[in-house]
């Protein structure tokens, strides 16, 4: 009986690998058919520089084992500039232990990366307001208000500079993200990151990502924009 246990256990497990190996092989066809559609390259390696490029992000620095990887890289039209972008799956580790057992849990999310065109930006997070969120305003750790409460309710906002965040998320901004709840939003030393929160998008979330991170820069005040552009022609 034992044997027939481990034999029944070890196909089981043979099955589980199997099947992860198919799973990942799929993906990588999708995403090189993305690619293919969206005229940008695609790398499937893995890349342990990741986190360090992209060290001003908090979400590239939890855990260990830590790369990038299914890369893709292009452009991203937004208004008449053609913006460069990368997008692909992170991966994770992080380990605990309780003194007498260590267990170890992986984590995989996808991600879009722009670099903006205006150089160094003030620092803007922008995402769903979650529990913990509430509990920190309940604690005095608030973030920025707006006029509207349906907004303040629904988002959690972070930044450096108040005024650039008042400037950039305007009424129609915030109808905008009111319709179309957004991932979480990072903006950061010249680039903005986007995010689920943890979440592998499928190619097609790929697309919708895109697609809503070129109407929300598109939506930026003109001023804004303008002055980010004098600045960076300063420095």
């Amino acid at each position: 009986m034992e044997i027939f246990i481990f034999i029944i256990v070890a196909v089981l497990i043979a099955f589980g690998i199997y099947w992860s190996y198919q799973q990942q092989l799929r993906r990588r066809e999708e995403l090189t058919a993305l690619a293919g559609q969206l005229e940008w390259s695609f790398d499937p390696d893995h890349d342990s520089s990741h986190d360090e490029q992209y060290a001003q992000f908090s979400v590239f620095q939890q855990g260990h084992s830590r790369y990038a990887f299914n890369t893709l890289r292009g452009t991203l039209n937004v208004g008449d500039a053609a913006w460069p972008a990368q997008m692909g799956d992170y991966h994770y580790q992080i380990t605990s232990s309780n003194g007498k057992t260590t267990s170890t849990h992986t984590y995989i999310f996808s991600y879009l990366i722009l670099d903006l065109p205006y150089g160094s930006t003030p620092s803007l997070i922008i995402r769903r307001e979650g529990v913990f969120d509430k509990l920190a305003g309940a604690l005095g750790f608030d973030d920025i208000d707006f006029e509207s409460d349906e907004f303040s309710r629904r988002f959690h906002v972070k930044g450096g500079d108040k005024r650039f965040a008042y400037d950039v998320i305007h009424p129609r901004m915030m109808e905008f993200l009111l319709e179309d709840p957004p991932p979480s939003i990072e903006i950061e030393n010249g680039a903005c990151c986007v995010h689920d929160r943890g979440e592998k998008w499928t190619p097609q979330e790929f697309r919708t990502r895109l697609d809503w991170a070129s109407a929300f820069f598109a939506l930026w005040p003109r001023h804004i924009t303008a002055q980010l552009d004098r600045e960076r022609s300063t420095t």
